[in-house]
């Protein structure tokens, strides 16, 4: 049962699930993503915490020590979303043969690596079977646990090692997958999109949306990466809410096939606003390079009205 109320300070007040001392990166986007996703958990609930190889496991779990206070599995990246269908599939038969009385919910995390990529077959699979479990991509764009090459969830003209800008390219020439309309079309209960916004009561609202939803639930968060995309860790908040004023990354929910807009703009700003705070862009600024950010607002602007002639429909 979801509850209707927000309260920011309850939320606050819950027992961390995700223990200090963690070797993530200082203003790591993804350990902002974990520990509040975890937060929207029910006191009194118990979950089991699924993990795709990546910065995040790599550095939160390191046997036989777990950054988690609940069960944690650490899956590999190709099947993070197999590894915990079957966690449930046997939960459930636990608790029909009166074995398990604790409530557990099943949650998953996976950069963009092991969800846009490696992962996304067992993903499609879980979501298509119907489990009851919600899949989590921290998405920082790129495969920031081996050096910064790119993933599908790359955005165009990004600057990473393995689409470097310099004088025989611009970056990354493909555009970004838009993996949520993926999920969407698997006809799952709740999809949804979110970031690091003010006192994160969408983010809060959505995860327990997901979380407290039966059967499978799809939660893409922005976690931007300090080191890859070249900004100062401070600077965080603000790069996520140029992300949202711009419509790079709108904020949004399909509940059971409905699409919602849940923010819209009063003033949409440029995306060299968004653009300009990250050194993976910054060869996009230099004297020639005009079109290419005019190409990149085009593609912003194309999703952003398909998206609002969805939630119109």
């Amino acid at each position: 049962m979801m509850e209707n109320k927000f309260n920011f300070k309850e939320i606050q007040e819950r027992p961390e699930r995700l223990a200090p001392g963690h070797r993530m990166c200082a203003g790591c986007g993804g350990t902002i993503a974990v520990r509040n996703v975890l937060k929207a958990l029910h006191p009194g609930d118990k979950a089991v915490v699924g993990n795709a190889t990546g910065c995040l496991e790599v550095s939160s779990f390191t046997y036989p020590y777990s950054s988690y206070e609940d069960s944690y599995i650490h899956s590999a990246f190709e099947n993070a979303g197999a590894t915990l269908a079957g966690a449930e599939t046997a939960y459930k038969a636990l608790k029909k043969r009166g074995k398990i009385k604790e409530n557990y919910k099943f949650i998953t995390f996976g950069g963009d690596g092991g969800t846009y990529d490696i992962g996304l077959q067992s993903l499609s699979g879980a979501m298509e079977r119907g489990h009851d479990l919600v899949y989590v991509c921290y998405d920082n764009g790129a495969y920031m646990n081996t050096g910064i090459q790119r993933s599908s969830a790359t955005p165009m003209y990004a600057d990473t090692t393995t689409t470097p800008a310099g004088t025989q390219s611009n970056g990354k020439p493909q555009v970004r997958k838009d993996l949520v309309a993926v999920m969407a079309a698997h006809n799952i209960p709740y999809t949804a999109q979110t970031t690091f916004i003010g006192n994160m009561k969408d983010l809060y609202v959505k995860s327990e949306k997901a979380i407290y939803t039966e059967g499978p639930a799809f939660l893409n968060i922005m976690a931007p990466c300090p080191r890859g995309w070249r900004f100062e860790a401070a600077d965080m908040a603000e790069i996520c809410k140029l992300a949202v004023e711009t419509c790079y990354w709108p904020l949004f929910e399909v509940e059971n096939g409905k699409w919602i807009i849940n923010y819209e703009p009063k003033n949409k700003l440029p995306i060299e606003d968004f653009l300009k705070k990250q050194g993976r862009f910054k060869h996009l600024f230099k004297k020639g390079n005009e079109d290419l950010i005019a190409q990149f607002q085009k593609e912003v602007d194309r999703r952003w009205e398909e998206l609002k002639i969805k939630a119109n429909a």
